[in-house]
């Protein structure tokens, strides 16, 4: 599916999943103004082609005891096509770490991560990311205030 191809019933539709995914099937139809047989169907075929790539909960990360939210920027030793795939690979496997992008620019790849404290992410650089495949070096980037973190698309 190509961006043209959503019309504005359908970013609309998008925009309000966005903001609230448990929100009912009937009242759902009605902000977007369609029956909710028209509506479902909608969904369905989003959900088909992708555009919606799941539903799921977000979490209040200072309740469950993870208050620090971290950066990381990681160089590799070589920057070869297997050395990407096992610290990819590797970095799946890795619980802790939330996001992991590989970038354009003075390092390799950019790690999110999120821990109890101080404390707990020394370990996890310790133990987790520095014992990643081809981890030359890293700089770390603590989280002081987020400013904007509620990830939705601008439809």
């Amino acid at each position: 599916m190509k961006d043209t191809d959503l019309d504005k019933v359908d970013r609309r539709l998008l925009a309000i999943l966005q903001e609230d995914g448990r929100i009912p099937a009937v009242e759902l139809a009605e902000r977007i103004g369609l029956s909710p047989t028209a509506t479902g169907e909608r969904l369905r075929r989003l959900q088909k082609e992708g555009v919606i790539a799941g539903f799921s909960a977000r979490l209040d990360p200072h309740l469950l005891g993870l208050g620090l939210l971290v950066f990381v920027e990681v160089s590799l030793d070589k920057t070869t096509p297997d050395v990407f795939e096992r610290f990819a690979a590797a970095v799946r496997r890795a619980p802790e770490v939330l996001e992991c992008h590989m970038v354009a620019g003075g390092f390799d790849y950019l790690v999110k991560t999120r821990v109890a404290d101080m404390t707990a992410y020394r370990r996890f650089l310790g133990d987790v990311l520095l014992a990643l495949p081809g981890v030359r070096e890293t700089r770390t980037y603590a989280v002081m205030e987020e400013v904007k973190s509620d990830g939705a698309l601008p439809l």
